[in-house]
């Protein structure tokens, strides 16, 4: 097994963390990790604010809702933002820097992961409360925020949160995922 796919096999959505503080260096290497993510045309549209000021911290953790509790020992938060005109739109309009995006924090959880830390993005939190926080104009998208830290003790966690976080990893058949030459999946239709 190559190193990489391990980082990828072990990487998990953990959220028992610890308020140990994680170095700027190592913020530093998980983001050169993220910023060698292939983008369209090389545009790189990608911007992450680093919040790692306690003061800073506290007020993004205040647009965190009831069920992110897990998230505020983290000594880190990165918000990951884009704007639309960043990056190519495609032909049937397909903006295409939420992609590069999410490439770009691929790389960051993978390196994250290899370090022994914890790169948990999550969609869960007050976009408006971010921005007005962090200073952000109105027309970039808050896309994610990445809780960055080290593994803590699981008994912080709810009962649910714990036996998740203690339990087997649940992925898909990889065969549930992927057909071959042809469309040949059965999801249910749309809600």
């Amino acid at each position: 097994m190559t190193a990489l796919l391990h980082a990828l096999e072990t990487r998990r959505a953990r959220r028992a963390l610890s308020s140990e503080p994680v170095s700027r260096g190592d913020v530093e290497t998980i983001l050169a990790a993220a910023h060698l993510a292939p983008s369209c045309n090389n545009n790189q549209p990608w911007r992450f604010v680093v919040v790692d000021e306690p003061e800073v911290l506290a007020k993004v953790k205040e647009a965190l809702p009831g069920g992110n509790y897990w998230a505020k020992p983290a000594p880190v938060v990165l918000a990951v933002l884009s704007r639309r005109d960043l990056d190519c739109t495609l032909s049937d309009a397909r903006d295409y820097f939420l992609f590069g995006c999410g490439m770009a924090v691929g790389n960051l959880m993978a390196q994250a992961t290899e370090m022994g830390l914890i790169a948990h993005p999550i969609g869960g939190y007050k976009p408006e409360v971010v921005k007005a926080v962090l200073g952000i104009p109105l027309e970039y998208v808050v896309i994610t925020l990445v809780i960055v830290a080290r593994p803590g003790d699981p008994s912080s966690l709810s009962e649910k949160h714990r036996a998740i976080e203690l339990g087997p990893r649940d992925r898909r058949p990889l065969d549930e995922v992927v057909a071959w030459n042809r469309f040949a999946f059965a999801d249910p239709p749309p809600a």
